[in-house]
């Protein structure tokens, strides 16, 4: 099991990058970062390559609609080449608030336009040159379209890798099913080991039966909170607070991936609950009713025994890496985290 951390989208991204160095001392593996409608990962990726000389950087992740297929192609090839190998392409869908209220894109058909995105960029990362002809994307454009002037064309540079890892982030069971057929590596949320089976293992099965034997076994990649002490209730109820927002807050009624997914775990009544008080404004009380087997189940937080019981719960239900985000409030107490879960990961790794 590999086990790295996340920079946030919304952390002071210079102390940061300067603890990312002591995480990589630590024997970090990963080092990823996210974004939102925020300053983006890309830049930030780039300044991290450059830091940094061991650890896999990773987008967690970039959305697809913001940016053509090429051009994620092109900036995956980038930062491979300034990071010498060691970074894997993250990407997902967003959601219609974020994809059409900030980029102004219609949100649109998200599998066909993931699907179509992993097969340009592949093309692009083994220099053919670019003829794609899909419902979603054409390149060259089609005749009568544009200018006319457009052809095919292959990536000037040569890549340093011909095939570059990619994640895909993916929630409902139809998109989990896609990312176990075509991609390297899977990113869930709000991941629940015991219950991982019941929300997705059925789409895993048939996703993994349709899968190319040559992409190997499938990555999967759970993002938790980590903060490893006896005095882990004051995280536990940030925590709690955040997946009030995501059960409650995100997307409308009926158009929510996170509460489909508590609805899934087994959670029916309690999410119906978070999300109406949630959505009432009833902020504080919809924290108060997301379940406490959810909260502590899908978090790294509390004692060293406590971390080293759940690692070994994320690894038996197939978890293969921990990106964690420490929450202590000081870069000493962070790195500590980290390095006590480093010291509690299963002992097969």
């Amino acid at each position: 099991m590999r086990l790295g951390i996340t920079i946030d989208y919304a952390e002071d991204f210079a102390g940061a990058a300067t603890e990312v160095r002591d995480f990589e001392r630590a024997g970090a593996d990963v080092i990823a970062v996210s974004e939102a409608y925020s300053f983006d990962a890309v830049s930030r990726l780039g300044y991290l390559a450059a830091v940094t000389s061991t650890a896999t950087l990773m987008s967690s992740i970039l959305p697809i609609y913001s940016r053509t297929p090429a051009l994620l192609a092109m900036t995956a090839a980038g930062l491979d080449s300034v990071s010498g190998g060691r970074f894997e392409l993250g990407l997902g869908s967003s959601g219609p608030q974020v994809i059409e209220g900030f980029h102004g894109v219609p949100f649109e058909r998200p599998l066909g336009h993931l699907r179509e995105t992993v097969e340009i960029c592949r093309s692009v990362w083994r220099r053919e040159p670019l003829e794609h002809s899909g419902r979603n994307y054409t390149v060259p454009l089609a005749e009568g379209q544009g200018s006319g002037l457009g052809k095919p064309l292959k990536l000037i540079n040569r890549p340093v890798r011909a095939s570059i890892p990619v994640a895909i982030a993916a929630l409902a069971p139809r998109a989990v099913q896609q990312a176990a057929e075509i991609a390297d590596g899977w990113l869930p949320f709000l991941y629940h080991p015991e219950r991982a089976a019941a929300a997705w293992g059925e789409a895993l099965a048939e996703g993994t039966a349709l899968r190319d034997p040559s992409l190997g076994p499938l990555d999967v990649i759970v993002g938790l909170p980590l903060y490893v002490g006896d005095d882990g209730d004051r995280m536990l109820d940030a925590y709690r607070q955040r997946m009030a927002l995501y059960l409650g807050g995100m997307g409308a009624r009926g158009a929510n991936f996170y509460n489909d997914l508590a609805v899934r775990y087994g959670y029916a009544d309690e999410a119906s609950r978070v999300q109406e008080l949630y959505l009432s404004g009833e902020k504080a009380a919809a924290a108060d009713s997301v379940p406490e087997d959810l909260v502590l189940a899908s978090s790294l937080i509390g004692t060293e025994s406590r971390v080293r019981e759940r690692l070994a719960a994320l690894a038996a239900s197939g978890v293969t890496t921990v990106v964690a985000q420490p929450l202590a409030p000081t870069a000493a107490g962070r790195l500590a985290s980290f390095e006590a879960a480093r010291a509690a990961l299963p002992t097969a790794r």
